[in-house]
């Protein structure tokens, strides 16, 4: 019948072949709006990059420079008042409910366009038609669904609609900001909502990502999945994809045992992983002997303390830096660890600019770290003699 449209597909069917389509758009946007126009982490090739935008503006409407423009925004100015949509400044509630709002919103700002989105496609189909047109993309996929899958098809172009303004402009850029985990303490507060990035894309592993913006690949740990670099690496199989970058590998040279330059510009291009070894290999154990020292009265006050010793000092509410002086106040261990991990964070922060600069101040680190009689700060200490920017074997 009419009804049932030219495929005649049972419900089944239909919703298998809506989560095809969906997933078509995750991935369009997460390789092609987000990993290779707002980073440039990889190029691809023209023919599919064409297809990504074809795709894009029959499902979402959606303009690569708009949306390559407000996520370079967004990382540019995270967790701040000029940030579109971040949640710490917004509220949970508002980017949940009003993201895709808010990307309309910040889409209007010519400030915002001109600044960062530079290097988009600006050819005769994007000017007559993809930017001119949003709206015929969409109204034609609803056309396509009805004509395809008859009177259902209207849900089918429903769930497309929906399906990135919820789980990317909502659940992404909101819980992203507010639930999850974190490998590492980035300047902001991004979290991995899951570490199996497949709903969406990889773009789950959202701390990852604010971490290694620049990286093709969002997983970092053995256990971390993530489809998105799944597809680029198949893609990159056919020929339609090259990658330009990844997150940084931490090579350590086992025996070596003296700071030289090649160790101090290694230490500084794994910072993250290193200050993420930091609360694995020295504030975790030392707060775990001290809550076993500790008196049972002020026991209370170690609750969360790994956490909270590790998180990233701009991030830090006023009860958690007041929690944190009552903790280090009945503790001499964990306030010398904490003082060391802000000096060690301090170091690239303040000499990134000259490594002759920053080589000292890292032996000066290391040299108080082992004159600390903490244990694991020394053993710490002697780990970051053996960074270096080649893995163990390849000559300087």
């Amino acid at each position: 019948m009419w009804y049932d449209g030219i495929l005649d597909l049972s419900v089944w069917q239909l919703v298998a072949v809506t989560l095809l389509m969906t997933h078509v758009t995750i991935v369009s946007v997460t390789i092609y709006l987000h990993r290779y126009s707002a980073h440039r982490a990889l190029e691809l090739h023209p023919a599919l990059k064409h297809f990504f935008r074809f795709w894009l503006w029959l499902s979402t409407g959606q303009n690569t420079r708009e949306w390559t423009a407000i996520h370079r925004k967004h990382h540019a100015k995270c967790e701040t008042k000029d940030d579109p949509h971040s949640p710490v400044i917004k509220g949970l509630g508002t980017v949940l409910r009003k993201g895709a709002e808010l990307y309309r919103e910040e889409a209007k700002n010519q400030e915002t366009l001109r600044i960062y989105g530079k290097n988009c496609p600006d050819d005769w189909i994007e000017r007559n038609v993809y930017s001119r047109h949003p709206y015929a993309g969409i109204v034609l996929m609803a056309l396509i669904d009805v004509l395809l899958f008859g009177v259902l098809g209207i849900t089918v172009w429903a769930v497309q609609m929906m399906w990135i303004p919820f789980w990317a402009a909502g659940v992404i850029n909101g819980l992203g900001h507010a639930v999850g985990y974190r490998n590492f303490e980035c300047r902001d507060a991004a979290t991995n909502l899951l570490p199996w990035g497949i709903l969406i894309g990889g773009e789950e592993l959202h701390n990852n990502h604010h971490t290694y913006p620049n990286s093709a690949k969002l997983s970092v740990k053995s256990w971390e999945f993530d489809m998105g670099w799944a597809w680029i690496r198949l893609f990159s199989f056919f020929g339609l994809a090259k990658v330009q970058r990844v997150a940084p590998i931490a090579h350590r040279v086992e025996g070596k045992s003296s700071l030289d330059m090649d160790t101090a510009m290694a230490i500084l291009n794994n910072r993250f992983q290193i200050m993420a070894q930091y609360r694995k290999l020295v504030i975790a154990p030392l707060v775990k002997q001290e809550v076993a020292k500790a008196d049972a009265s002020v026991r209370h006050l170690f609750r969360r303390a790994k956490r909270l010793l590790s998180r990233e000092p701009s991030l830090l509410e006023e009860k958690h830096q007041a929690r944190i002086a009552d903790l280090l106040a009945q503790s001499q261990v964990l306030q010398v660890i904490y003082e060391k991990r802000l000096a060690l964070q301090q170091i690239w922060a303040r000499t990134s600019s000259n490594g002759h600069d920053m080589l000292e101040a890292i032996k000066q680190w290391v040299h108080e770290a082992e004159a600390s009689g903490i244990q694991s700060l020394r053993d710490f200490a002697g780990q970051l003699k053996t960074y270096s920017l080649r893995p163990s074997g390849v000559a300087l």
